[in-house]
């Protein structure tokens, strides 16, 4: 049987598996000061940024919620659209460990744009309000849509200039690498991410 439902359903690729053997042949340090973890971590910042802080995580969820936790304070709000994954999905983690509001915004295709964001950022400075902190975007979305170049720099930038963070939900970035013919940095860090 075949399930589309999520890459956690399937099996590793082969080659996949073959490095796993071969990897756990030998004795080796924990707590990520093994080789291995030296070679990811130098080939992730390779790939982004050499100032990229690569986190270690067990699946998607964790990772959400450790980016979002970077970048907020209890008192803080997390923007996302009405169909984001740690909205929808993630069974309120996100909430639970970070202690943000969550502020869920309509669209008609699952992808933001400042014109959708505008009348959701207010209270900043306002002791009785979240402050808005955070958005969360998926990349791409969960109704299968794509953010070109274009609307990630024009997003990030808008974020940027109301004092926000920017998260990108990677599950689908390769697809989304692969509709636009961009690599990961160009994607992300060259857009204005990290």
């Amino acid at each position: 049987m075949r399930s589309f439902a999520s890459d956690n359903n399937s099996g590793v690729h082969p080659l996949v598996m073959e490095a796993l053997n071969r990897a756990n042949i030998d004795h080796s340090l924990g707590y990520g000061d093994d080789k291995w973890t030296e070679e990811a971590v130098a080939k992730i910042k390779e790939t982004f940024t050499p100032n990229c802080v690569p986190l270690f995580v067990f699946n998607g969820t964790g990772s959400n919620v450790v980016a979002l936790q970077l970048m907020t304070r209890p008192y803080h709000s997390i923007f996302c659209a009405e169909t984001a994954h740690i909205y929808v999905d993630e069974c309120g983690s996100p909430v639970k460990m970070t202690g943000c509001q969550i502020h869920p915004i309509a669209t008609p295709d699952g992808k933001l744009t400042p014109e959708l964001m505008q009348p959701y950022l207010h209270g900043f400075g306002d002791q009785h309000h979240s402050q808005p902190r955070a958005l969360y975007i998926s990349q791409c979305t969960e109704l299968g849509t794509i953010y070109t170049l274009e609307e990630l720099k024009r997003l990030t930038d808008f974020a940027h200039l109301n004092g926000m963070y920017v998260h990108m939900d990677g599950a689908r970035i390769a697809n989304a690498c692969a509709a636009l013919n961009l690599s990961l940095k160009e994607l992300t860090v060259d857009c204005g991410g990290a």
